[in-house]
């Protein structure tokens, strides 16, 4: 299925507006000067790919990928009874975990692009990565933050949003598991190898990379495996399992033991 496709049963009104002014806040900061920024946000919302005109009624509704980006968890199960979105952080052993978040907890709107940022945040917290010096500003943005940028989207639009499950992101103090519901579409190896893209949600994928997250040309993989090359770290493991289809990336923070010679 498509997540391009028009939903006849869903109004505007069901996407919440805060998430979507800040996609277009994050937009405009990435793309300043974008000539979307003067349009209306029915007008933005469709020209993103978050709404369509239906045949029935000439009148705009959400996109299945409108509907997850920015509308509420209570109606996106509506159209998908088995979403679900869970981050567990567990830093002390001794604690059940040390943090959660979930999208059936009612306190945010349970929908991706908030789940996005608040996950990657936590993600990124308390990472030992040297900062780089760009002239005499600190930039806190390193190849890893990307890596772990890159790896979060690809969870994301790669979601088989209809299996059991849910999507469930987990940090530990020595490694990040991500893992997401559905099998890899091009298959592990060409994954591994990159250069061919077949996200399954592309309208997703569209709208992360408009906000500069994610790669269009199927690199995300490889790049992710090459960061952590660079780091000396060992190297990610990625296992699909079936039955309900399952797809898990482990990315460890410890140094790669040297090999005896």
């Amino acid at each position: 299925t498509s997540d391009m496709k028009v939903l006849e049963d869903f109004e505007l009104s069901d996407l919440n507006m805060e998430t979507v002014h800040a996609y277009r806040n994050r937009h405009a900061a990435y793309r300043t000067e974008h000539v979307w920024e003067g349009l209306t946000d029915k007008e933005y919302l469709e020209r993103i790919g978050a709404a369509k005109r239906a045949k029935k009624d000439g009148k705009l509704h959400p996109t299945v990928a409108g509907l997850l980006m920015f509308g509420e968890e209570y109606r996106i199960l509506y159209e998908y009874p088995e979403y679900f979105l869970d981050y567990r952080e567990v830093l002390d052993p001794t604690i059940r975990w040390t943090d959660r978040v979930q999208s059936t907890s009612g306190d945010w709107t349970g929908n991706l692009f908030d789940f996005f940022f608040r996950v990657y945040n936590k993600l990124v917290k308390d990472l030992k990565i040297p900062f780089r010096l760009d002239g005499i500003t600190r930039i806190d943005d390193t190849s890893v933050h990307k890596a772990l940028r890159e790896a979060l989207a690809n969870c994301l639009i790669n979601t088989d949003f209809f299996v059991a499950r849910g999507v469930v992101i987990r940090k530990d103090a020595d490694k990040i598991v991500m893992e997401n519901p559905g099998y890899i579409r091009t298959g592990k190896y060409q994954m591994l190898k990159g250069g061919i893209s077949d996200p399954r949600n592309k309208g997703l994928m569209k709208m992360f990379n408009m906000i500069g997250i994610g790669e269009r040309a199927g690199s995300g993989v490889p790049d992710i495996y090459a960061v952590w090359a660079s780091q000396g770290w060992e190297e990610p493991v990625i296992e699909e399992q079936y039955n309900p289809d399952r797809t898990i990336l482990t990315l460890v923070f410890s140094k790669k033991q040297a090999e005896k010679t």
